[in-house]
């Protein structure tokens, strides 16, 4: 009985996301625009939440 009960689920679950369709649920990761993140690190430095060495340093990973 638990294995049919299983298998009905299965068939379902298999159901509703072949009538979704590819990508259903599924949204890509957030890549914010080029040059955003130099951005948010200059504001964050003028707002004073990080010190001149710290911002020196990320900018530098930044531009690898």
């Amino acid at each position: 009985m638990i294995l049919a009960l299983a298998v009905v689920i299965a068939v379902v679950v298999l159901l509703v996301r072949w009538i979704g369709g590819p990508g259903y649920g599924a949204q890509p990761p957030y890549q914010p625009p080029p040059g955003r993140a130099l951005d948010i690190l200059k504001e964050r430095f003028a707002r004073g939440e990080i010190n001149k060495e710290e911002f020196e340093e990320r900018r530098r990973v930044l531009d690898q």
